[in-house]
């Protein structure tokens, strides 16, 4: 069976899970050969000898298992990150949260930033190779998202910009000497139905609470105790309200709301008034 008889074949098997399901057979036929797609315009009439493999692929595929933790990658703000199980997936409105720290930080010098919650490593990763002159310092409680991380690091090769420390939020954090606090942490409340697909990702990286906010008021509370300028989170769509009665809870100098790329509510920045109350 040709390459092009096999994406008719198999894409009938995906169209329940995918709206792109001619583009996740070729993905994953491109993942088992590990070609590119212009290979695979060139070749769509060749033979394939791999049927079998593709079709336990397509199976755990059609089970809503995500396509990254099949081809163990993703793709972040143009650059490609190895994923692994029990880590969460990039999503592409993080790259909203880089875009607002980097627009901060662009015009400082020696910076130092801290990621709670780093995941895969992507924000620091990218603020990293964006930024000169940064030190970061990264944590997260789950040590399967902290060995991913330092390979993302290494790959990337800003290992020598980012240290990586096994920390319950501030738990573990010795130095508070930092000019921002930036973090996607779980935000998702816990009675929340998950949809199918993202019911395979870690819960600790999803659910933040009864409510939901909880883990992100924490956050908030630990940052401005530290006494740091600058507070950058992802948040839920309809959080918005809640955090800004939260807010008055601080001295804060300005605080702003920006939206994903769907339109709705995504995120936040806090700059702090210095000193506490």
């Amino acid at each position: 069976m040709t390459i092009k008889d096999c994406i008719k074949k198999y894409s009938k098997q995906l169209r329940e899970v995918t709206h792109i399901p001619n583009k996740e057979v070729e993905i994953l036929i491109l993942h088992i050969l590990q070609k590119n797609v212009i290979w695979l315009h060139l070749n769509y009439n060749k033979e394939f000898l791999e049927e079998n493999i593709l079709e336990k692929l397509i199976k755990k595929r059609a089970t809503n298992y995500p396509m990254e933790y099949i081809t163990k990658k993703a793709s972040f703000y143009g650059e490609l990150f190895e994923v692994a199980e029990n880590v969460l997936i990039p999503r592409p409105e993080t790259e909203l949260l880089v875009e607002n720290a980097i627009e901060i930080l662009k015009d400082k010098s020696n910076t130092n930033v801290l990621e709670i919650g780093t995941g895969s490593g992507i924000i620091s990763i990218m603020l990293a190779k964006l930024v000169e002159n940064i030190k970061i310092v990264a944590v997260d409680i789950n040590d399967d998202a902290l060995a991913l991380a330092k390979r993302n690091a290494k790959k990337h090769q800003v290992e020598h910009k980012i240290e990586f420390i096994k920390s319950d939020l501030y738990e573990n954090i010795k130095n508070n000497k930092f000019d921002m606090t930036i973090s996607n942490p779980p935000y998702i409340a816990d009675d929340y139905k998950l949809p199918l697909n993202v019911e395979f990702e870690p819960r600790n990286a999803l659910f933040g609470g009864e409510i939901g906010d909880e883990i992100l008021k924490k956050i908030i509370d630990d940052t401005y105790k530290s006494k740091i300028p600058y507070l950058l989170c992802e948040m839920g769509y309809d959080q918005r309200k809640p955090l800004i009665s939260y807010f008055q809870n601080f001295e804060i100098e300005k605080y702003e709301f920006y939206k994903d790329y769907s339109g709705f509510d995504r995120g936040f920045s806090i700059k702090f008034k210095k000193g506490d109350k």
